[in-house]
């Protein structure tokens, strides 16, 4: 099928190297990083930033340094999906490109995926780095960047990557409102439920397992501190344990959007009772203590995605006037698609380094690009969708493990 004719009209206009990356989080430094070696192109960043400041810790997901399809599926929950989502060929050219990534990235995700690491410390080493390198080197621009700034920014053959998060700054600007959509209708959200994200450190190790979850809330009837696979981590030191609470709609409006465990026993003394509760079950096998105390964030736990990833859309409209319709803009990490607080950094890296590799491939015509980025962000979130829906069903039903006749209403057994 021979590409619509605004696509070779476009085509016909030479990429002029200058690529903007609005963002300078953790996505957008990932893709700075993946771009800056790359011959032909000039990265611009920009942050708005002076200091980074999120001390949260992550832990990075094994995918991001398989080195084989058979790795890259291994994940207990979704492995089935990857499978059937992705082709075989695609996985792979993947998995290759992964494998040609400058050594002193690659050493990084490495680190990364081993253990928990402090959110800030993987922004300022990506940044470090891509000031480090002597070749290529990165203009930066400290500055609040709006809508109306980025468009402007726009000039036939060039490219800007929005990396701007949940509040992305052109995700609505993506549709010309030529269809039957609205054009500031670019977003589709799924709301699974409202939580707390509580993290603490322990002076012993600590193991979790699904036993471990069910035993140590026998006695909370109704508050449940659940903490998640593979977010408990020992590093020769303390223990790393973050997990989640979930809680209703009126108690989420009520909290601020981060405090302590003194705010929460003043406030909401039942959650904390039954956080403690589990504490001391901890403490009781494993002789230890909390250093400090609780971190804790209220989330809605979204999905989301955006229609668009692109400005494939106004490419395709032949309105010449506006920029969009004469230069490349995509949509990374949180700006395209949202997923759980504990999923979405190494989500926004899979999807920056598929970005990257698009980018970088020399004879693959625009159109055929566009599509691709399209239909793998699309891919990415039904991974993320059905991955999150498991795990909130799973969650559910470990809920009511002690009630069966509540159980039962939440199988759907065929």
């Amino acid at each position: 099928m021979s590409p619509p004719s605004d696509f070779v009209t476009l085509e016909s206009r030479p990429f002029n190297g200058q690529v903007h990356v609005i963002g300078a989080g953790p996505v957008g430094l990932m893709l700075t990083a993946l771009l800056q070696p790359i011959e032909g192109m000039s990265v611009h960043l920009y942050e708005k930033r002076s200091e980074y400041t999120r001390t949260r810790m992550v832990q990075l997901a094994p995918y991001l340094v398989a080195d084989s399809v058979e790795t890259y599926e291994v994940d207990a929950i979704d492995g089935d999906s990857i499978g059937a989502l992705f082709d075989p060929e695609e996985l792979a050219d993947g998995i290759a490109f992964r494998q040609s990534l400058p050594s002193d990235l690659m050493g990084l995700l490495r680190e990364w995926s081993l253990g928990f690491c402090a959110l800030n410390e993987i922004e300022r080493s990506v940044s470090d780095l891509i000031d480090e390198r002597v070749s290529n080197p990165v203009q930066r621009t400290s500055a609040v960047v709006k809508a109306d700034d980025a468009i402007a920014m726009l000039e036939p053959g060039s490219i800007l990557i929005d990396c701007t998060g949940s509040n992305s700054l052109l995700r609505d600007h993506l549709t010309t409102g030529d269809d039957d959509v609205d054009a500031h209708a670019n977003t589709v959200k799924v709301r699974l439920e409202y939580a707390l994200v509580i993290t603490f450190l322990y002076g012993q190790p600590y193991d979790c397992n699904e036993y471990c979850k069910y035993y140590k809330n026998i006695e909370n009837a109704h508050y449940k501190f659940i903490p998640m696979v593979h977010r408990t981590h020992y590093d020769g030191s303390v223990s790393h344990v973050t997990g989640i609470i979930s809680i209703t709609a009126d108690e989420f409006h009520a909290m601020p959007s981060r405090f302590d465990g003194a705010w929460l026993r003043g406030n909401f003394p039942g959650v904390a009772e039954s956080m403690d509760r589990f504490i001391d079950k901890v403490r009781q096998e494993t002789h230890g203590e909390v250093i400090g105390d609780l971190e804790i964030v209220r989330i809605p736990l979204d999905l989301y995605r955006a229609r668009n990833t692109t400005s494939r859309q106004w490419l395709r409209s032949g309105r010449r006037d506006h920029p969009l319709a004469h230069s490349l803009v995509f949509l990374a990490g949180d700006s395209a698609i949202g997923s759980p607080y504990f999923q979405s950094i190494s989500l926004g890296f899979e999807c920056a380094t598929k970005l990257a590799e698009l980018l970088t491939e020399p004879d693959l015509p625009l159109h055929e690009m566009l599509d691709r980025y399209e239909l793998y962000m699309y891919k990415q979130w039904l991974r993320v969708y059905m991955r999150s829906k498991m795990i909130k069903h799973n969650k559910d039903l470990f809920e009511s493990l002690d009630d069966p006749l509540a159980m039962l209403e939440k199988l759907h057994i065929f």
